[in-house]
């Protein structure tokens, strides 16, 4: 009988993840290397990032940068491969949302969540790929949202780039999958995170969201761990293209 537990092994593995200086990157770091696998945190904010990689150990690195400074691509992926190599994972967790209403959106913010949501996921993916493909193995997972298939108020930018990852992952798929890299994404419902503080700290619309749900709560951090690892190990070898949505059933009513 096959060890399934090997599914889910990230032993040897090298994972980077963008945006993981706080809530679900910084979820995704913890619960990729609590796996095995060695992780290097990408986000703005050193402290942050060091106080994560103090948590981790020895097998953790990180790199301060704006991931969407698209002409600082070529240094970013040197420090990203400088700590364990090229990695063999990607997660873009990085994200923005201006929470501009459609009439008030700015080229400036316009450009920024494009830039940060859509963009960056695909020009750092494109530079690591290479190796991968020297591999004949990879895993890249992209981070859609309830607002991929869903609009919001305010949220026009957020979501034309949220829409973005969802076809964004099925043509990574379409062009890399072929040499054993797979591209999926998850889509979270309602986390306490930085980007939904506003959400949770009106209490009401909290309770709406979560009524919304098929289970009757809101995410928790560690419920992205599972489908999480899931996605970036050998238990989804023949799963590619797909939007894994964790959003208690939001999407579901």
């Amino acid at each position: 009988m096959a060890d399934l537990g090997s599914l889910f092994d990230l032993t040897g593995k090298v994972a980077c993840i963008t945006g993981a200086s706080s809530g679900l990157g910084r979820q995704a770091a913890i619960a990729l290397s609590s796996a095995g696998a060695k992780v290097v945190s990408v986000a703005r904010r050193e402290q942050a990032l060091q106080e994560l990689s103090s948590e981790i150990g020895e097998n953790a690195a990180h790199v301060a940068a704006d991931v969407a400074e698209r002409d600082q691509l070529e240094t970013l992926c040197a420090a990203i491969c400088a700590p364990f190599g090229p990695p063999d994972i990607l997660v873009h967790a990085a994200g923005v949302n201006t929470r501009q209403a459609a009439d008030d959106v700015t080229p400036e913010g316009w450009d920024q969540t494009l830039a940060l949501n859509l963009s960056a996921p695909f020009f750092l993916s494109q530079a690591m790929v290479p190796a991968m493909k020297e591999k004949g193995w990879g895993r890249i997972v992209n981070f859609a949202s309830l607002q991929t298939t869903r609009a919001f108020p305010g949220g026009i930018a957020y979501g034309a780039s949220k829409a973005g990852i969802g076809q964004l992952t099925r043509a990574m798929a379409e062009a890399w999958s072929p040499h054993g890299i797979t591209a999926n994404a998850i889509g979270p419902g309602f986390f306490p995170t930085e980007l939904t503080q506003a959400v949770f700290q009106d209490d009401a619309r909290a309770e709406r969201n979560a009524a919304q749900t098929c289970i009757g709560r809101n995410g928790r951090l560690e419920d992205m761990d599972g489908p999480l690892l899931f996605l970036c190990s050998d238990a989804s070898a023949y799963v590619t293209g797909q939007v894994l949505m964790v959003d208690g059933g939001f999407t579901a009513k």
